[in-house]
């Protein structure tokens, strides 16, 4: 087997990557293996001089800095993993230097904007003349917002994982799995869609997925994207599956909320990951203290 076959397998087999994880290494080693078979040299003979000139390379490509540095993360890990497989005894990436990144802040909407963002998705639960999918698409998108789930996450859950009312069990990065709380408004939203409008996609006996399309089977990643992007051009709204992820970190930090905590309702494995939305809020805090200061502004 080849080394890059084997890497692939262990991200698989013991690593338990997602599909969609997989697919973006393997697309970013095969911009690396295309420079190294143009120069015809194998992964036993990449040097770290070699490994500059790609990194310059990509720098050239016009990538963005964080595709670069994505790239550059994927090669390390694979060169890390043939040393342990002892293909290589040495590591050409540890002179590698890392590329920096601008600081950016996730954009979140205001808690406003995600209420209108909320009722332009569906109708209320409460509403017995209720359109069946828009039941769906109000409970997907409260309980995106109430429980800070990836779309991926959304997208994987089964009947099984509601472990019980406000409670719900998510398969994150890794195949790891936490137990996040959901809100009130969810658990009704998410009720409404279970009694009212599931059964009435179930075409696919057996079939344990949540979310279902109206063909009866598991809603897509590109489903639940255009549930939300239309929900987003209803109330003029520029929005995308992790502004609701942003969302709910964001306003959880605002209202009080440990950044610890942020961290394990998130999946995050580091602290730091999560430590960017007490950015936001600061950043929050001195433009209400410039606007409203008098001995703010010069």
């Amino acid at each position: 087997m080849q080394p890059l076959d084997k890497y692939l397998r262990h991200l698989t087999v013991e690593r338990g990557l997602s599909k969609n994880t997989l697919a973006a290494y393997k697309n970013d080693l095969a911009k690396y293996f295309g420079f190294l078979n143009r120069l015809s040299v194998s992964v036993e003979g990449v040097t770290a001089e070699l490994l500059q000139d790609f990194a310059v390379s990509l720098g050239e490509s016009g990538l963005k800095a964080t595709s670069c540095a994505r790239i550059l993360a994927a090669i390390r890990g694979f060169h890390r993993f043939l040393v342990l497989e002892e293909i290589r005894t040495d590591d050409p990436t540890a002179r590698l230097r890392p590329i920096k990144l601008p600081m950016r802040l996730p954009k979140a909407l205001s808690q406003d904007q995600v209420l209108k963002l909320l009722a332009a998705s569906g109708p209320e639960p409460t509403d017995e003349m209720a359109d069946p999918i828009g039941l769906r698409d109000r409970a997907i998108l409260e309980l995106m917002y109430s429980s800070g789930a990836r779309v991926s996450e959304i997208v994987d859950l089964d009947l099984d994982e509601i472990v019980s009312s406000g409670l719900l069990r998510v398969r994150g990065k890794g195949a790891k799995e936490r137990i996040v709380p959901i809100g009130s408004y969810a658990s009704r939203a998410l009720d409404a869609y279970l009694i009212r409008t599931r059964p009435l996609l179930n075409k696919k006996a057996g079939l344990p997925a949540l979310f279902l399309n109206q063909r009866g089977g598991r809603l897509s990643r590109q489903g639940i994207w255009g549930v939300i992007q239309k929900a987003g051009r209803a109330c003029q709204l520029e929005v995308s599956p992790h502004t609701l992820r942003h969302c709910f970190a964001t306003h959880l930090i605002e209202g009080g909320a440990d950044v610890r905590v942020v961290q394990e309702l998130l999946g995050h494995a580091s602290v730091a990951t999560t430590q960017i939305y007490t950015m936001v809020t600061i950043d929050t805090l001195r433009k209400a203290y410039h606007a409203a200061h008098p001995r703010a502004q010069r």
